[in-house]
């Protein structure tokens, strides 16, 4: 198992995030919808709606919160993060919103409580950069965009 982190239910109503199971590397965050909305939040096809969480997490220094899809509500509802991922630094204390996008051709709805994402706790390192006239060599160099082949 791993380190503890804090976190503080934002809302009346707000579902923890959850592993789904013992080898799951992220945790599945949930629709926490305002008093002020009905009982779903419609995403029109092609739009991106703002699903607050009503969490917010305290993510220890040296770490970064992963914010990525869910497989089956992207896959099979086309609802998947506007960003691809986001990124929720160690420093940030408010809340977690997701940007979620309709990619599909049909609204959608989102009922409190719904799984809308995952959150992945990875750890990174701040690197220093140093300007130079020129890069180190390499077998590959500039090629790019499918330059080291298929498969």
């Amino acid at each position: 198992m791993g380190f503890s982190m804090n976190i503080k239910k934002l809302r009346e109503g707000a579902v923890l995030p959850t592993y789904g199971s013992k080898g799951a590397a992220g945790m599945d965050l949930y629709a926490c919808l305002d008093e002020s909305q009905t009982e779903t939040q419609t995403i029109a096809a092609g739009d991106t709606a703002f699903i607050k969480t009503g969490v917010a997490v305290a993510i220890p220094e040296g770490y970064v919160g992963l914010i990525f899809a869910r497989s089956g509500l992207s896959c099979k509802e086309g609802l998947a993060p506007a960003n691809k991922v986001g990124v929720i630094d160690s420093d940030y204390r408010g809340e977690l919103i997701v940007a979620l996008h309709n990619h599909s051709k049909e609204e959608k709805s989102i009922a409190h409580g719904d799984r809308i994402a995952q959150l992945v706790i990875m750890p990174f390192e701040q690197v220093v950069l140093n300007e130079v006239e020129d890069l180190d060599e390499t077998e590959r160099n500039a090629a790019g965009f499918g330059s080291t082949g298929r498969n």
